[in-house]
């Protein structure tokens, strides 16, 4: 999906916020703002690492209807099959095969955020490309003193693990260092084994 489906104008960290506060689960800033946000959390409306061409929001599956209460009077639009994209209405719960949501204030609008959809079980998070990663709801994300989620970036680098492009290249070369001990453990034992990233991880 690139510009044939219309130009982005990614909504700022604080924007995000203020449109996801009466969200009515849990939610997490992703993607690259993710691990922005976990080098630098006073970069919150400039970033610092590299451009980021949109900005992704994470919510649990058994919440995703809220984002339309998140967004209202949005066009929201699910990739479904991925790389197209058809509307999705108010109300209309996505099948589990959908992960992924654009959304502009209007048909003219510019797109301002993705909405990522991810699986959970009670407490627990489940990876939706591998039922076999959990992780506690509890310490899938961080938060920074202002009140802003953002997901932890051993996840966020385990996302981007599967076929990394260069910008992810990027986001693991900068945050790598920063991981604990237990955070390259926990990446290590999620990604492939015979994923590049391993040797840097044990480094």
């Amino acid at each position: 999906m690139g510009e044939e489906l219309g130009r982005w104008e990614p909504a700022a960290p604080a924007e995000v916020a203020a449109w996801f506060a009466g969200f009515p689960g849990p939610w997490w800033i992703a993607g690259g703002w993710a691990i922005e946000l976990a080098l630098n959390p006073s970069t919150v409306d400039s970033p610092t690492s590299r451009p980021h061409g949109d900005i992704d929001v994470m919510v649990l599956r058994e919440h995703h209807l809220g984002a339309h209460h998140a967004l209202p009077g949005w066009e929201l639009w699910a990739a479904d099959p991925p790389g197209t994209l058809r509307p999705w209405p108010p109300g209309q719960a996505l099948p589990t095969t959908v992960h992924d949501v654009w959304c502009r204030p209007g048909p003219e609008a510019p797109w301002r955020v993705q909405i990522m959809i991810d699986e959970s079980a009670g407490e627990e998070w489940i990876s939706r490309r591998d039922n076999r990663i959990r992780r506690p709801l509890a310490e899938l994300g961080a938060i920074i003193s202002d009140g802003l989620p953002f997901l932890r970036p051993e996840i966020q680098l385990y996302y981007k693990s599967r076929d990394p492009r260069d910008k992810d290249e990027q986001d693991f070369a900068v945050v790598a260092a920063h991981l604990t001990a237990a955070q390259r453990r926990w990446l290590r034992e999620a990604i492939a084994p015979d994923h590049p990233w391993l040797a840097r991880l044990h480094g």
